[in-house]
This record gives structure tokens, C-alpha cells and sequence, in this order.
């Protein structure tokens, strides 16, 4: 019951942030600025009857999205979806007027609409297609022509204004979002380093912490990449990103440090996992995971974090060195042999899979060191992902 209601409690949490995003808040109050210009507008727009002056409001609202690109596509598949649907309705009419009963042209327009509302071209417009055929069959009653030429001009007028406020009122670029959201990740990968370092020091309950830490921080790598996609796209014919390149450069390079990082610090959680249950020289590894959250936390490029880095190496490699010690008569390997460059992962593969002791073939200390030197190794790879390049 606590558990349900604390995920109630964070799902509420953040869906008041996401409502509460000035991107969110700006791309409302454009909409809404869109919809009222195109709705004093649409009375003069030629080749259209004022009396259809309402969809005009409508071709607005359905265009303005997040990003000048995506509001460009929106309204032109848009566009696309109402002409083939007013096709399908001007045809439904001819059928009627032969002869066919009423029910039938409905049932041709919308089965016709909805086949061709999987073309995935059509993109925002699918659903368009049955919507304006039915809209024609039913509403233009003996002026089928008019309606619909007043129906596509109107709607393309309002989609013509949405994407003219899009572009003109501060078209949005969203590197400061992503910014913000990378600062959420190095937290994470922090909170995870945080929580496994608790967990291999034995402390009492945190198994279920350092778990749930690990699990977050995939998600939030996966929410990052999203938001650092949707940054890109706000760059595509906005004017406002002609001198923004270089921190859109900034942003990506951020993210690929971050994305190794994340990559190690999961890694190192499965071979964690994999480990529980042997006996590993804990102190050691607790210190070898708190020198490399320091370095994730200290400034990118300044002195602290090249001497955290340091300290890192060091504490790495006193804790290889003890838990190979500790094993060194059943059989282990030593540092730099081919075990241990074998168990360092590569950015792509898939981390080792968590989950319970590893087979009880093998004596428990002649696994030991196997596992040190694959944990040493996902640290060696946090710090090297974290050090300047050259």
C-alpha cells in the first residue's frame, strides 16, 4: 500500500513539473494566439464561404507542435489527409445521388478513410481522411463542391497562421531543457554509484534502494535521449538556432560522456549482483565506488575532477589488488591478464545480466577475482568516459 501510493505520489509529482514547463506554457499561449488570429482572419480568406470561417481555428490548432519542423510536417500531412478525404466524400455524394442508400456511403467512406489512415506517410493527417469524408457526406449537403473547397482552404489557412506564429513568436528551441535534463542524468548515475557503494559495504536495507537506483537510471538515460532528440529537431528552419550550433555541439558531446558513463555504471551493478553471495573485500570495493562518484560529481574539466580521477585510479586498483590477493591461490587471474580485458565491457553490449549467485561449478574463491577484475574494469571505464579526450 505504501509503495502504490508514494508511485502515486511521484506520478503526481511529475505530472505537474511537465505541466508547469515554460516550453509547455509558450506553446499554449502560441496556439491559442494562432486560433484567434485565424479566426478573425478567415473571413477574408478568398475562394472560401465565411460561413465555414470556423475551421479556420481548427487548421491552427492541429498545426502548431513543439517544433517549427514538426509543425511544418503536421500541417502539410494535415492538409494531405482532408484533400483525400474530401475525395472520398465527394465520391460518397455521387453514390448517393445514383441511387445507393446512406448507410452505405457512410460505411465506404469510413472503411476507405480508416484503410487509407495506415499509410504511415500520412503521419498527423491519418485520421483526417475518414473524419473529412463523413464531414463532407453529411454537412454539404447539395453544395458538396463549395463545402469542400471551403472546408481545405479554411483548414489551410488556419494551418498557414499556426505555422507563421510557430515561426515568428520565438520559435522554440529546447537545448535549455536538455541541459536540464542531463543534469538529471549525471544525478542519477550519482544516486546509482551512491546506492550501490551502500550495497557492497553490507549496510543493512539497501539492497532494494541500490536496485531500484540501477532501474531509474535507465529510464532517465532513455527520457534524456528523447529530450535530446526533440532539442534537434527544434534546430530544423528556426532561425533562432543560427548561432546556437555550438552549444547544440556541447549538448551532444555532454550526452555521449554521460551515455558511457551510465553504460559502466550499469555493467558494474550486474557484476555487483552477480557477485553477491562471495565473499569480496567490501571496504575496498565501497571506497573503489565512492572515488568514482566523486569524479561524476566533481565539475567537468576543472582541477577537482583530474584529481578526483586520480584518486580514483588509485582506489581502483588497491581494491583489484586485495580482492585478487584474496583469491590468488584458487586459481585467479591477476590484473592486465586476459581475463580481465575480456571482462571490461563495450559501449553496445549488453551489460551483464543481473540476477542470483553465479553457478556454485566453480569453488566461490576461484570466482572471486573473475569478478574483481570485471567490477575494476566498469570503473576503469566510468573514469576514462569522464576524462577530457587527447
Amino acid at each position: 500500500m505504501g509503495n502504490w501510493r508514494s508511485g502515486a505520489l511521484r506520478g503526481a509529482k511529475r505530472g505537474i513539473r511537465q505541466l508547469g514547463r515554460r516550453s509547455r506554457l509558450v506553446l499554449a499561449v502560441k496556439t491559442a494566439l494562432a486560433a484567434a488570429l485565424a479566426w478573425i482572419l478567415a473571413p477574408y480568406v478568398p475562394f472560401a464561404e465565411s460561413e465555414y470561417s470556423y475551421y479556420a481555428p481548427l487548421g491552427a490548432l492541429v498545426s502548431v507542435y513543439a517544433t517549427v519542423l514538426d509543425s511544418m510536417r503536421a500541417g502539410v500531412q494535415v492538409l494531405v489527409g482532408l484533400a483525400l478525404g474530401i475525395a472520398l466524400g465527394i465520391g460518397s455524394l455521387a453514390l448517393v445521388q445514383a441511387g445507393a442508400p446512406s448507410y452505405a456511403a457512410i460505411a465506404v467512406v469510413v472503411g476507405i478513410g480508416v484503410a487509407l489512415g495506415g499509410l504511415s506517410a500520412l503521419g498527423a493527417g491519418r485520421d483526417w481522411v475518414p473524419i473529412a469524408g463523413v464531414l463532407v457526406l453529411l454537412l454539404s449537403g447539395r453544395k458538396g463542391t463549395d463545402f469542400s473547397v471551403s472546408y481545405l482552404v479554411t483548414m489551410g489557412f488556419g494551418a498557414g497562421v499556426g505555422l507563421l506564429v510557430q515561426w515568428v513568436a520565438m520559435p522554440p528551441l529546447y537545448f535549455t531543457e536538455a541541459d536540464a535534463r542531463l543534469s538529471e542524468l549525471a544525478r542519477a548515475i550519482s544516486d546509482a554509484l551512491r546506492g550501490t557503494e551502500r550495497y557492497v559495504r553490507g549496510e543493512e536495507g539497501t539492497e532494494p534502494v541500490f536496485r531500484a537506483s540501477v532501474e531509474r537510471l535507465h529510464t532517465t538515460r532513455d527520457c534524456v535521449a528523447r529530450e535530446l532528440e526533440e532539442a534537434r529537431r527544434s534546430e530544423h528552419a528556426n532561425p533562432r538556432a543560427r548561432r546556437r550550433h555550438a552549444q547544440r555541439e556541447s549538448l551532444d558531446a555532454r550526452f555521449a560522456v554521460l551515455d558511457r558513463c551510465e553504460f559502466a555504471t550499469r555493467a558494474l551493478a550486474d557484476f555487483v549482483g552477480l557477485s553477491a553471495g562471495t565473499p569480496p573485500p567490501r571496504p575496498e570495493l565501497g571506497d573503489a565506488v565512492a572515488s568514482c562518484r566523486t569524479v561524476v560529481e566533481a565539475p567537468a574539466g576543472s582541477e577537482n575532477r583530474e584529481r578526483a580521477a586520480a584518486d580514483a585510479r588509485r582506489t581502483v586498483d588497491r581494491y583489484i589488488a586485495a580482492a585478487v590477493a584474496m583469491g590468488s591461490g584458487e586459481g585467479g587471474d591477476a590484473p592486465g591478464s586476459s581475463a580481465q580485458q575480456d571482462a571490461a565491457p563495450e559501449p553496445g553490449a549488453a551489460p551483464a545480466p543481473a540476477g542470483p549467485p553465479v553457478s556454485a561449478r566453480q569453488p566461490v574463491s576461484a570466482r572471486q577475482p573473475v569478478s574483481a577484475v570485471a567490477i575494476g574494469a566498469c570503473l576503469r571505464r566510468l573514469i576514462e568516459a569522464l576524462e577530457p579526450a587527447g
